[in-house]
């Protein structure tokens, strides 16, 4: 037995006996949704910042949303002075690669509870491979295997958004459902977190996973031989209910608790943090409105086009002015167009969170 193995197995022996009895279930049909209880049984997300946000910031998002081709939901906190702006923002909206920041705050916990430790090594073998962007597969095929530490997995998906690396550290930490598990128990509100990269992106498709999908453009070919009523209405389907949904308004909280230290331990937080600090991707989103000065640490989410229309852009972290005041940010949007439009409102939000702190403070 792994020592990660040997530790998950004592720290969560307990929630193994309880779900022995679904286990067959889910091993006939891993990308089945969900089952009601789960929705029925979320817990109330926190409660609302007790001050209300400023009116010329409210207005503000409450245009900037309005004035968007497609559907957005903002949300902004402000830590320091306890308020929440919310524009559309209990809506539930795709994820995609947003929810890597649960598992990564899942597998945080799990270094705090001392069920794993980030240096623990795992291999990667080429029955881990997923699909679209998941850069870690070069070394995997090029040699037939990749021995790595759950830390650099959970660095490459935060900062790269690989996918591969990300299920990898999914799977090392209990799977799915430990995510789900510390979203109920942290009670983060109204997040969803589904089976993983290949289960959601097979499912958005029409398709059910084949291991074949995740070599070349496999996965292309067999989405593109589908006719195409069925990705329109599985595309359809998941943008009205999605799978991996999640209301702007509880990830803004949720940001803004792991920031404040509420979620993890001091250690875990700061590294968490830093490591968001140093995401690559989203270059065009609320990085490109920032300000001398002014810094943000996030996750970004970007889902499948269908005809130009994009199942999910977003953007979600915490802002920081050069004064240290912070803000928690989401912005979730499906346009119409693949036009740019989704980076526009989110850099336009961010100028306007800007503007607003600079305006009370006289700068």
């Amino acid at each position: 037995m792994t020592s990660i193995s040997y530790r998950f197995a004592l720290g969560m022996g307990i929630a193994a006996a309880a779900g022995t009895a679904n286990s067959h279930q889910a091993a006939r049909d891993p990308l089945a949704p969900l089952p009601p209880t789960a929705t029925a049984t979320r817990p109330a997300a926190p409660a609302l910042p007790p001050r209300i946000a400023p009116a010329s910031l409210r207005d503000a998002l409450t245009n900037l949303g309005r004035g968007f081709d497609g559907s957005a939901g903002i949300s902004v906190v402000s830590l320091s002075d306890n308020w929440q702006a919310d524009y559309n923002a209990t809506t539930f909206y795709p994820q995609q690669s947003c929810s890597k920041l649960w598992v990564a705050i899942t597998a945080m916990d799990s270094v705090d509870g001392g069920r794993i430790s980030l240096d623990d090594k795992v291999t990667l073998g080429r029955d881990d491979l997923t699909l679209f962007h998941q850069p870690i597969s070069a070394q995997i095929l090029g040699t037939g295997g990749h021995t790595t530490t759950l830390g650099a997995l959970l660095f490459t998906a935060i900062t790269e958004s690989d996918n591969t690396a990300n299920d990898k550290l999914m799977r090392s930490i209990g799977g799915p459902q430990a995510v789900r598990d510390m979203i109920a128990a942290k009670n983060l509100g109204s997040i969803r977190f589904y089976e993983g990269e290949r289960a959601l992106q097979s499912k958005i498709a029409g398709l059910i996973w084949s291991q074949s999908y995740s070599i070349g453009d496999a996965f292309y070919k067999a989405r593109g031989a589908l006719p195409m009523a069925v990705r329109k209405a599985s595309f359809e389907r998941y943008i009205a209910d999605p799978y991996d949904g999640a209301a702007p308004h509880s990830v803004a909280l949720a940001l803004a608790r792991l920031k404040r230290g509420e979620l993890l331990s001091p250690a875990s937080t700061q590294r968490l943090l830093a490591t968001m600090g140093s995401t690559k991707t989203g270059a065009l989103r609320v990085r490109a409105a920032l300000k001398p000065g002014w810094k943000w640490s996030h996750k970004t989410g970007t889902g499948q086009d269908l005809q130009g229309r994009i199942g999910g852009i977003n953007d979600i972290g915490i802002l920081t002015a050069p004064d240290g005041t912070d803000y928690a940010m989401a912005i979730m949007t499906v346009p119409n167009k693949a036009n740019g439009g989704a980076q526009d409102l989110m850099q336009a939000v961010a100028r306007a969170v800007i503007a607003d702190h600079e305006a009370r403070r006289g700068l």
